[in-house]
């Protein structure tokens, strides 16, 4: 293990997360900002409900008292596809979808769990808003054609509940569906394209939403977390002793 340990944001969610990576998404972002602060970890899963998640969850979270990175900040970003409709398997009840992200978030704050984290600071984000037309379109173009499989009134109840819970747990949640679906007009078809490219992933300027909402909560609930207030790793060049670097860097 390299004797350097540099501490994590850990973000944690389906294909939404794992898109994060492209161009202008709010994880490739995060890791420009928090270079040599925070490493972030990107654990998308594309097509993952919140059950599939689980498993995956008790993998990639350190259990309390290894040796390696903490978790400094955890994003929760799950029920997209929960909010499928019968018969994808990819469906979870609203009720399920809830108590898995209850018990993700109770895995890293409970004094008894092997993942207990006190260090840890979390927040949780809630599905985008959903284009109907947009995906009917995407999955009638496929071969062989797939029915539309979700709605935006039910993938709504989703991101409410999600904000339900976080009142609930007194954990901050990133609201993403509000404020793209008032930009939109309340969902117009043309307009939410701006936003979500193919009706359900986002685009470069929903990504910018969540990255600029994400950025706003780290400054207001977590400022000890904020790129700003962390010290960075090593010095800088100007600072080594040009003559012993070793002596400056150790």
């Amino acid at each position: 293990m390299p004797t350097k340990i540099v501490d994590q944001i850990l973000l944690v969610g389906d294909s939404i997360t794992q898109g994060a990576w492209e161009e202008g998404g709010f994880a490739q972002r995060l890791a420009h900002v928090y270079a040599r602060k925070l490493d972030v970890i990107n654990r998308g899963l594309s097509g993952y409900n919140s059950e599939w998640a689980m498993p995956v969850f008790e993998q990639v979270f350190p259990k309390k008292g290894e040796v390696g990175p903490k978790v400094k900040l955890l994003t929760l970003w799950l029920g997209a596809n929960d909010a499928c409709l019968d018969p994808s398997p990819q469906r979870l009840p609203l009720e399920r979808c809830i108590s898995n992200l209850r018990k993700m978030v109770s895995m890293v704050q409970s004094p008894d769990s092997e993942y207990y984290s006190p260090e840890t600071r979390i927040i949780l984000i809630t599905p985008p808003p959903f284009s109907e037309a947009a995906r009917k379109a995407n999955l009638a173009a496929r071969d062989p054609p797939i029915a539309l499989d979700r709605t935006s009134e039910n993938t709504r109840k989703y991101a409410d509940a999600v904000i339900e819970l976080g009142k609930e747990l007194n954990v901050p949640v990133l609201d993403v569906y509000t404020p793209i679906w008032e930009a939109t007009d309340n969902g117009d078809t043309k307009k939410l394209e701006t936003y979500l490219y193919d009706g359900l992933h986002l685009s470069k300027p929903g990504y910018t939403v969540v990255y600029d909402l994400l950025i706003q909560t780290i400054e207001t609930k977590y400022p000890e977390l904020h790129y700003d207030a962390l010290p960075m790793d090593f010095p800088g060049w100007k600072d080594l002793d040009w003559e012993n670097p070793r002596a400056s860097i150790n």
